[in-house]
């Protein structure tokens, strides 16, 4: 019985991490280049009560013996980096990526990564984020250009009021070999780790990377009814937790009253 209460309690730690995973899903359902998390889970090691394969009296084995579950453990919270829909803006420093890759940016210093692609200017005409964080290349819009263009594989101009080009440059998009492994910083921003392995940049269409698209931005691949469905089996596994704690609670109370 005191197993029982032990193991509820794992159970119920975990549904927690899993509702508080579901709700910060459902909370960015309408942010730019968000990613989902799931949580991962593992069972806890075995108490064995009887060996497997144990030699009988008779000369025979044990088929399968005895082990007693103690619980469960989170593992992980894994970034699941599926492709979220493109929702035309008709802005020209709206940029989504379809396929893999992530803008590269800097702030402060540091190296980051998004796939948010909603940019604007600054006062220098820079291209930023809405936080002014720079793209890198970094490339400065000239005061006399009038539009912007990218095509799918990263070549960007600024064109004039003559429809002349003004400046130009490329933008590269940068990967990973496993992208789960990059640490979500906030403000759509990823950060490099060792799990994650190095950053290779290339060009938008090249060795596996996606293509830019114009004017478009990238919605959060949160699929809501998902969510909602994970949320109310979240509900019912916690309730199920805490009947097993409140069952072995009632049974130790039975034992307790059985001396009186």
């Amino acid at each position: 019985m005191i197993r029982a209460l032990y193991s509820g309690r794992t159970g119920m730690t975990g549904q927690q991490l899993q509702l508080d995973t579901i709700s910060n899903n459902l909370a960015n359902v309408n942010t730019t280049g968000f990613k989902k998390s799931r949580a991962q889970f593992e069972d806890l090691f075995y108490q064995e009560l009887r060996a497997m394969g144990t030699e009988t009296v008779d000369g025979g084995r044990v088929p399968s013996g005895i082990q007693v579950g103690l619980g469960v453990q989170p593992t992980s919270v894994q970034k699941i980096f599926t492709q979220g829909s493109l929702t035309e803006t008709g802005n020209d420093l709206d940029w989504a990526i379809e396929g893999r890759g992530f803008f590269h940016i800097v702030r402060n210093g540091e190296d980051f990564y998004t796939r948010a692609g909603a940019f604007t200017r600054d006062q220098d005409g820079y291209i930023v984020t809405q936080n002014g964080d720079r793209l890198q290349p970094e490339f400065a819009i000239p005061p006399e250009a009038v539009s912007v263009s990218i095509d799918s594989s990263g070549k960007l101009q600024a064109v004039d009021a003559n429809q002349q080009v003004v400046a130009s440059t490329q933008i590269t998009l940068i990967d990973f070999v496993n992208p789960g492994g990059l640490r979500a910083e906030g403000g759509n921003l990823f950060k490099e780790t060792e799990a994650s392995g190095p950053p290779r940049e290339a060009n938008p269409g090249v060795d596996g990377l996606g293509l830019i698209e114009q004017r478009y931005i990238e919605v959060s691949n949160v699929d809501v009814t998902e969510e909602l469905v994970n949320l109310i089996i979240t509900q019912r596994a916690f309730e199920v937790n805490s009947k097993s704690v409140q069952t072995a609670d009632q049974l130790l109370e039975i034992a307790n009253n059985l001396v009186r």
